[in-house]
């Protein structure tokens, strides 16, 4: 109904909407004044003949006849009725079968068209429209952030310059307004002044131009843009962003984080206060073969066991779930408690195999950056002889070729990166790679969200999503909050404790078992509690930190929220 009323009012605001319905009025006056005349002449010449019709009649015959339906069961028996019926009836062709269509469509139809269009695609938001999210373009990364504002009930809007695609989002379920984003007064429409935050995400050259504009609007607005070019960023800042993600460098970190180094020690993948997320490789350790409860880890180290992956599949920390050689544990804990769990654990598996990176593109040196960092080797493998820097760690030649990749050490290696830009070819590559090391520790990138499960599939232990990672970095900025992407679909995240469980115990709460989320830490009065006593009640005031998968946040959200 809302919809519909937005109709009419675009309808009928329309400036040129009554000269459009004047001029259909008028052709409509002058068809039923020629109906009418018709009808007269019908009485006339019929009386000529003899014969006696009423008035209802007469109109009958001559809207059967103009639409030439023409049933037969009134008639003129001479030839001036005959000639008459000839000229209705051709009269009748031209106005009712071509002119009335013609006109309708062109003085109603389409301005009604028009208006439902503009309604779906709106050129200006209401003026009661604020706190809202300002997005300049659409790509996967948009599409992922989209999702995540929708989580948390937060209002956006997507900025479109096509009709067209306009009107395709908005049929796909997105909220959007078309306008142009060079042009400053489109953000005035936007209610620039009255929103929260302005993401752009396009070409470089694109966001710049967007940032400008939208300082020349509002001077305190927070603006976020992606750059693909590290030569890009100050640029970017010098055009008025307040934050400039570097795509390319996030993802090469991300991924580089992922491999689990050269022995069983633990590897950090994110930090949330003073708590550290942290993964240790089980293979080749005593750990191997026991279940978590027999491994005692939180009772002799406090470490909260998080989960396990098994190639790529997360499984919760059950208390029975078995420890094997390809698990990959995941922990939460001080750097005090990590630090023991290297003292017992960290001599085992030792390898001084360099990580292989298919991929030299930007994703693929800023993971071997990140690598270098570490102290870990690396090799990375590429065809385009343009991305060769030095003969020591980079490989000429196509991965698909097994010469090359025995030429990088795919036979000994303990990790490989596969960090092209194309999902279609990583998902071949790590189908490869899997058959030709079954036990390789394989981390992938995805460029499309529904491509991570495909690279699972396919063999892939970890899958790094830019789509999800780029959302994630803009929505912590947004919220002033931080949510630790750990893999593709599982986070660290931190909530104000909901009222429904303050004061409960972590047990009394059951939060694990109600939502699939588990609490690793609470914070009260600037003090972090890491890896509180379940048996302890959850203080009021308090903030949570919980890691789940994105449907057990989802869950934890609408169960608990107040």
């Amino acid at each position: 109904m809302k919809f519909f009323s937005s109709q009419i009012s675009y309808f009928i605001s329309n400036k040129n909407t009554k000269v459009n319905i004047a001029r259909l009025l008028k052709f409509l006056g002058i068809l039923v004044l020629l109906i009418t005349i018709y009808g007269v002449l019908f009485h006339i010449i019929m009386e000529r003949e003899g014969q006696q019709h009423s008035w209802m009649t007469g109109f009958y015959w001559t809207l059967v006849t103009m639409s030439t339906l023409g049933f037969g069961d009134i008639t003129f028996t001479s030839d001036l009725g005959r000639f008459f019926s000839m000229v209705v009836l051709g009269s009748g062709i031209i106005v009712l079968l071509i002119m009335l269509p013609f006109t309708f469509i062109e003085f109603f139809y389409a301005p009604w068209m028009e208006a439902q269009s503009r309604a779906r695609a709106p050129k200006e938001l209401p003026p009661t429209t604020k706190n809202h999210v300002v997005i300049a373009s659409f790509d996967p990364i948009t599409k992922a952030l989209v999702e995540k504002l929708k989580q948390y009930h937060k209002e956006y809007v997507l900025l479109v310059q096509d009709l067209t695609e306009a009107l395709e989002l908005f049929d796909n379920g997105y909220r959007v307004m078309v306008g142009e984003a060079d042009n400053p007064e489109t953000y005035r429409k936007l209610q620039i002044h009255q929103a929260a935050m302005v993401v752009t995400n396009g070409s470089d050259m694109f966001n710049t131009n967007v940032a400008h504009t939208v300082r020349e609007n509002s001077e305190h607005i927070k603006i976020i843009a992606t750059a693909n070019s590290h030569d890009s960023i100050d640029i970017l800042k010098l055009a008025g962003c307040d934050h400039v993600l570097h795509m390319g460098n996030l993802l090469g970190r991300a991924l580089s984080r992922r491999v689990l180094g050269q022995d069983a020690r633990v590897h950090t993948i994110g930090r949330l206060g003073d708590i550290v997320i942290a993964e240790a490789t089980a293979y080749d350790t005593p750990l191997v073969g026991k279940t978590l409860r027999e491994s005692q880890l939180r009772e002799k180290l406090g470490i909260n066991i998080v989960g396990i992956w098994e190639r790529g599949h997360f499984l919760g920390s059950h208390p029975d779930t078995v420890i094997s050689e390809q698990s990959v544990i995941m922990m939460a804990g001080s750097v005090d408690q990590l630090r023991r769990y290297d003292e017992l654990f960290g001599i085992y598996a030792i390898s001084e195999e360099p990580v292989i990176i298919i991929g030299g593109g930007r994703v693929g040196r800023a993971a071997a950056y990140h690598l270098k960092r570490r102290n870990i080797k690396f090799k990375i493998v590429d065809k385009n002889p343009d991305r060769i820097l030095n003969e020591k760690n980079f490989i000429l030649g196509d991965a698909n070729d097994i010469n090359t990749l025995k030429k990088a050490g795919i036979d000994k290696a303990h990790s490989v990166i596969i960090s092209t830009n194309q999902d279609d070819i990583n998902i071949y590559l790590t189908i490869y790679c899997r058959h030709l090391r079954p036990n390789i520790h394989i981390v992938a990138r995805s460029t499309l969200e529904r491509n991570v499960s495909s690279l699972h599939r396919a063999g892939a232990d970890f899958v790094m999503s830019y789509a999800t990672m780029g959302a994630n970095a803009i929505f912590n900025i947004y919220e002033d909050n931080d949510i630790i992407m750990i893999a593709e679909g599982l986070n660290v995240f931190s909530l104000k404790t909901p009222s429904k469980i303050a004061g409960k115990t972590i047990i009394e709460a059951d939060i694990r078992h109600n939502t699939g989320c588990n609490v690793i830490a609470y914070t009260r009065d600037g003090e972090q509690i890491i890896n509180p006593d379940p048996t302890d009640p959850i203080p009021e005031n308090s903030e949570l930190v919980l890691i789940g998968e994105t449907e057990a946040e989802e869950r934890f959200i609408q169960m608990y929220a107040d």
